[in-house]
């Protein structure tokens, strides 16, 4: 009978999954927004853990997971879709909350698969709920802290044909993108804000990035890091000193001596240049080579990860850790800035003999120090908004760029 009902609403596209209903018996018939999904692809249990996978992004059988989420996702469109969550009260619902949406709230997270125990009363925000809250918010890169807030509710809300089509442009994207793969790489999801190292088919290391603000996006590449940079200088390029470093002088004169940036004559470091002697109210500054001092306030760290590109963009450390814990991280002017980078360096250059205590001595000796890498590593940023990992937990991410053609995903 599961399997009649599969294949009337999936057609002969949804027949892969006529077996896993047939072998699965959680699996609960749908009808209209009522549906209740206790699916055994998009993870069962009511713990979150399986939400991140030790497995790529990009690993040989995502294509495969990737076709079985979206004739799951074509299935929940084709009954109906989820129902719309809108609270009766501006206050962000939590643990204990009492309101008549959270009735609707389980079956729109019953449908997803981020519910699964239907315990409790139903117009209470109970640990169940507040758990598949928070499940559905590590799936869509969301501050997972278990409460019904803004952000959550615009995700929720993204209609589920949204997602389908999301699905299929992604299955685009990653099937291009495997295909590119060497054994060892650096993959920066730009949407997700988010990097994986990667090495013979497993992730050594996942590092939280800051990317390329909406009006500096960072670009679509694929290179090699060859090079890394210990206590940088850090050279303003031009986009910058006239979008930003001109407006930050014309407010603010002692912004240069207070953030230890000397002016020079672009290819010579011989004289310095006093920043009195440049009118600041034209583009003349555009001239000049603003380099600053490696240190504390340097913007690219401790280190700088570089890799040839047609964009001048590169990878690089940070003094402002504290936007890594951001929700949206869209910060940067298309580079990008790594958390835990001295792990990812260490992993660079273990080719080199090279361990975390050397990594740690030279960046504390706060010298200037180049290192070729002996192994030049694979690098590519990538924009992919919708993936399938290994526990077969489907992700989302915002449309930040608005590349994804469709307009009505939710961008924080």
């Amino acid at each position: 009978m599961i399997a009649r009902w599969l294949m009337k609403f999936g057609g002969r596209h949804f027949a892969p999954l006529v077996f896993a209903a047939v072998l699965s018996p959680g699996i609960a018939l749908a009808q209209g927004n009522s549906a209740e999904w206790v699916d055994s692809f998009d993870a069962t249990l009511p713990e979150v853990a399986a939400v991140n996978s030790q497995q790529p992004t990009l690993a040989p059988e995502a294509l495969g997971r990737m076709q079985m989420a979206i004739q799951r996702y074509r299935s929940i469109e084709a009954t109906g879709g989820w129902p719309l969550i809108v609270p009766t009260s501006r206050t962000a619902l939590q643990l204990g909350s009492r309101d008549d949406v959270v009735e609707v709230l389980r079956q729109r997270l019953a449908i997803s698969g981020d519910l699964t125990q239907q315990g409790g009363r139903s117009n209470v925000y109970d640990s169940y709920v507040a758990a598949a809250v928070k499940r559905f918010q590590l799936r869509h890169g969301l501050p997972d802290n278990g409460a019904l807030d803004q952000p959550t509710i615009d995700a929720m809300n993204v209609p589920a044909g949204v997602r389908v089509r999301q699905l299929e442009m992604n299955l685009t994207r990653i099937s291009e993108k495997s295909g590119e793969l060497s054994s060892r790489y650096v993959l920066v999801n730009i949407p997700a804000a988010e990097i994986e190292a990667v090495e013979n088919g497993r992730v050594r290391s996942r590092h939280t990035a800051v990317v390329g603000k909406v009006d500096r996006p960072s670009p679509i590449l694929t290179s090699k890091i060859h090079e890394i940079n210990f206590n940088p200088y850090w050279t303003v390029p031009v986009s910058i000193i006239r979008r930003d470093l001109i407006p930050k002088m014309q407010k603010d004169p002692s912004y240069l001596a207070d953030q230890k940036i000397k002016i020079y004559r672009w290819g010579n470091t011989d004289r310095e240049y006093d920043y009195r002697e440049i009118d600041w109210n034209t583009d003349e500054a555009t001239e000049y080579m603003f380099r600053q001092e490696p240190g504390e306030l340097n913007s690219l760290g401790t280190v700088k990860l570089n890799f040839h590109n047609q964009h001048q963009v590169y990878m690089h450390d940070t003094p402002q850790t504290s936007l890594f814990g951001d929700g949206a991280r869209f910060h940067s002017s298309g580079c990008v800035r790594v958390q835990n980078v001295r792990e990812l360096i260490t992993w660079l250059l273990r080719g080199n003999g090279w361990d975390r205590g050397q990594v740690d001595a030279v960046i504390r000796s706060g010298q200037r120090q180049d290192v070729n890498v002996d192994q030049p590593t694979q690098v590519m940023f990538a924009y992919i908004t919708a993936w399938v990992n290994a526990d077969g937990v489907v992700h989302f991410r915002d449309d930040i760029y608005s590349r994804d053609g469709m307009g009505t995903l939710a961008l924080r």
